[in-house]
C-alpha cells in the first residue's frame, strides 16, 4: 500500500480532524504518514495507532504568500510532506491548508513532470466527471489548457476505464467560433491533439450530462463553476427535502440520504493537483475527519494506479 505524507497542521479543524481522518483511513487499511507539531498529533493518537508521526516545527497559514513561505519555513509540516514524496520516503501527499502553499510545495519541492508548464487542479463530479482547472491559474494560454486535457485525460481514463477520455472545452457555446480568443484557440489546438477524443465546446450545464469525461478551462472559470455548482447542489437539496417533508414521504428518506451523500464535496475528499512528480491531493480547509479520510484514499489510489507516470507518458507521446 502507498504511503501517503499528510499535513496535520493544515486545514480550519487540525490537527484534531487530519489526525482522526488519518486513523479512519488506516483502519481501512491505507498508510497515512502525519507531518506536524509531534505532541499535537500524538494527543489525538492512542496506543494502538500504527500510524508514523514526522517531526515539523512550523506551519504556513493562511494569510502568508505561498511561494514566500515556501522559500522561508523550510520546516513547515507542508514542505516537509512533500520532501517525503520528493525522496521517495511516500508516494503521495495530502494537504487541507493552504492551497497556494501546497501548490507551491508540490512544483518546487517535488517538482514538475517533463513537459508541463502549470501543474492544474483536477475537481471530481459526482458521476467521475474530470473538471480542471479548477482555481490553480487564474489566467491561462491555448497551450496550457491543451496540457489540461492530457493531464485529465490521464485521470479519467484511471478513474473511469475509458480510453481514449473524451475531452470537451468549457465554453459559452458549442458552435467552433465561440467564446474568447483563449477559447477559439484552445479549440484548434485541441483538434490535433492525439491520445484524446475531443467532442468539442460543451457549456456549463453539461457538467453532469455524461458527455464528456474531462472538461477544461481556465483556473478562474473553473473555479467559479465548482463553487457554483456547490451552491447549486446544496440549494437543490434543501428544495427537493422541504418539498419532501411537506408530504407523507416517509418511504423517501432512503433515496433523499443516497442523494445528499452523492452531492456531499466531502464525499470525495478533495482534488488532485496533476503535474507534479507525487500524487498530491488538496482538500478543502474546512474538511472533516471523513473528507480528510477520503482524501488520503483518492491520493493512495492515485498513487497505486500510476497517475504521475501515466500522465508522463501521454505527455511523451504528444511530443514525439
Amino acid at each position: 500500500m502507498p504511503r501517503i505524507a499528510v499535513d496535520a497542521m493544515g486545514g480550519d479543524h487540525a490537527p484534531e480532524q487530519v489526525v482522526l481522518g488519518a486513523r479512519d483511513a488506516a483502519a481501512l487499511g491505507f498508510e497515512p504518514v502525519l507531518v506536524g507539531n509531534v505532541t499535537g498529533i500524538r494527543s489525538f493518537l492512542t496506543p494502538e495507532d500504527d500510524i508514523d508521526v514526522v517531526a515539523a516545527s512550523d506551519v504556513i497559514e493562511m494569510s502568508d504568500d505561498p511561494a514566500r513561505a515556501i522559500r522561508e519555513k523550510k520546516d513547515a509540516s507542508v514542505s516537509v510532506a512533500a520532501r517525503l514524496v520528493a525522496s521517495g520516503e511516500a508516494e503521495g501527499m495530502v494537504s487541507a491548508g493552504s492551497t497556494g502553499a501546497a501548490l507551491a510545495a508540490a512544483a518546487f519541492i517535488i517538482g514538475r513532470i517533463d513537459g508541463v508548464s502549470r501543474p492544474a487542479i483536477a475537481s471530481m463530479f459526482p458521476h467521475g466527471e474530470v473538471v480542471l482547472d479548477s482555481g490553480a491559474n487564474l489566467s491561462c494560454r491555448p497551450e496550457h489548457l491543451a496540457q489540461f486535457a492530457v493531464m485529465g485525460a490521464a485521470l479519467a481514463e484511471i478513474r473511469n476505464g475509458r480510453a481514449p477520455a473524451r475531452v470537451g472545452l468549457i465554453n459559452i457555446g458549442e458552435e467552433p467560433g465561440k467564446g474568447r480568443d483563449l477559447e477559439k484557440e484552445t479549440f484548434t489546438t485541441l483538434q490535433g491533439l492525439d491520445g484524446i477524443d475531443f467532442i468539442g465546446n460543451l457549456e456549463g450545464r453539461d457538467i453532469a450530462s455524461g458527455r464528456a469525461d474531462v472538461l477544461v478551462t481556465d483556473g478562474f472559470t473553473g473555479n467559479v463553476l465548482l463553487k457554483t455548482a456547490e451552491g447549486a447542489a446544496r440549494l437543490s437539496y434543501g428544495l427537493i427535502a422541504k418539498a419532501l417533508l411537506d408530504g407523507d414521504v416517509t418511504h423517501m428518506n432512503d433515496v433523499l440520504e443516497s442523494a445528499r451523500i452523492q452531492l456531499d464535496p466531502e464525499a470525495t475528499g478533495g482534488a488532485h493537483l496533476l503535474g507534479t512528480r507525487g500524487v498530491v491531493v488538496v482538500a478543502h480547509g474546512s474538511s472533516s475527519r471523513r473528507a480528510v479520510a477520503n482524501a488520503i484514499q483518492m491520493a493512495s489510489e492515485g498513487a497505486e494506479q500510476g497517475l504521475a507516470a501515466r500522465i508522463a507518458d501521454l505527455l511523451a507521446g504528444l511530443e514525439q
